[in-house]
């Protein structure tokens, strides 16, 4: 048998890699398993599946990282959660550093729906808790198209914890609060944030030049969903129209297309808008508690920027109008989490 190239020393005996270059520059690999007559059988493409399908010809169990749910996890990060978005990219790996003391020496096979239900009763965290499931749940999915368990998902049919969405309503007076005490660029983000009904993170990368014609157009990063929202009512800038176009000529001696920028003209980051944001509530609380108003004062504390997207849902008359300026394919999510007053009734008489 001819001796080993240096790649592929660490593979199991009989197994081997072969490698192509092509004309992008790339390698082709592949994976081989070599018979005892001889005869080369391809194992495929990639290293992992290579691995069990070589077990499986040397009638030997599976390696033991890929039997176990540390080496599910390893694969299911470098695969899988590397090509999500950057947000959900860093929730999943804090529900997999959740999740990695209870799973990552357990067997995938050994785990049963009742595995699952000790975890969310052990987690005292019940909201966070249903998020590890749901992401635990997918990690089997995944695996189960790997071809590394054969069971069916255990993480199917356990309950889940009850959720309370969140409730909370900016009114006017919350709002006028913070923004009286907020620096302009805030201004600009709460005022832009409203009127598109927008998440923050969608509203600190819109752009000048996300203006064509009649329209702004935004792709939402949590969802990828395409909106067009109307700049331009009966042929003239309506109130969304006419904000960007006081953004862009108060910003015009920056170089940034961005619309919210710092006074320097830097390109808001979420980091800034939080600082900024914290900056202007803390001094509504303040101002609050002078004039001896406790419960106002109160109200303003809970105020969050992320509150700002509800609150826009809420004051807009029509659910479908609602639901469709954010963005959801069902209005009951709409009318369910985002709609935070109650409904307009006539008295009695």
């Amino acid at each position: 048998m001819r001796p080993r190239k240096a790649e592929t020393r660490k593979l199991p005996p009989r197994m081997y890699q072969w490698t192509r270059p092509r004309k992008s520059g790339k390698d082709w690999i592949a994976y081989y398993y070599l018979d005892m007559t001889g005869k080369a059988i391809p194992l495929g493409k990639d290293l992992d599946l290579a691995r069990i399908k070589w077990a499986e010809l040397e009638a030997k169990e599976k390696p033991i990282d890929l039997r176990t749910m540390k080496g599910i996890f390893d694969r299911y990060i470098r695969d899988i959660v590397s090509k999500k978005a950057p947000r959900t990219q860093k929730d999943n790996l804090s529900e997999i550093k959740q999740l990695r003391p209870m799973f990552d020496s357990a067997p995938i096979d050994s785990i049963t729906p009742a595995t699952i239900a000790g975890y969310r009763d052990a987690r005292t965290a019940k909201v966070r808790a249903n998020r590890e499931i749901a992401t635990l749940s997918h990690v089997f999915n995944i695996a189960r198209e790997w071809g590394l368990t054969t069971k069916e998902n255990p993480c199917q049919g356990v309950r889940k914890n009850k959720e309370t969405p969140r409730d909370y309503y900016a009114n006017d007076v919350v709002w006028d609060a913070v923004y009286k005490k907020a620096a302009q660029e805030l201004k600009d983000a709460m005022d832009l944030a409203y009127l598109t009904g927008q998440r923050p993170a969608d509203v600190l990368v819109m752009r000048k030049d996300d203006v064509e014609g009649k329209y702004l157009g935004v792709q939402q990063n949590k969802t990828h969903k395409k909106l067009r929202i109307q700049v331009t009512a009966g042929g003239e800038a309506n109130s969304l129209g006419r904000l960007i176009a006081e953004i862009s000529e108060r910003n015009a001696q920056h170089v940034s297309n961005y619309l919210i920028v710092s006074r320097h003209g830097k390109r808001m980051t979420a980091t800034m808008l939080r600082k900024r944001w914290d900056i202007a509530r803390e001094k509504a609380k303040l101002a609050a508690i002078e004039i001896g108003d406790e419960l106002l004062a109160t109200k303003i504390s809970g105020f969050q920027f992320r509150d700002i997207r509800p609150k826009a849902a809420s004051e807009i008359l029509d659910v479908g109008d609602a639901s469709l300026l954010l963005g959801h394919t069902k209005g009951d999510i709409t009318e369910r989490v985002y709609r935070r007053i109650g409904a307009i009734a006539k008295p009695s008489k």
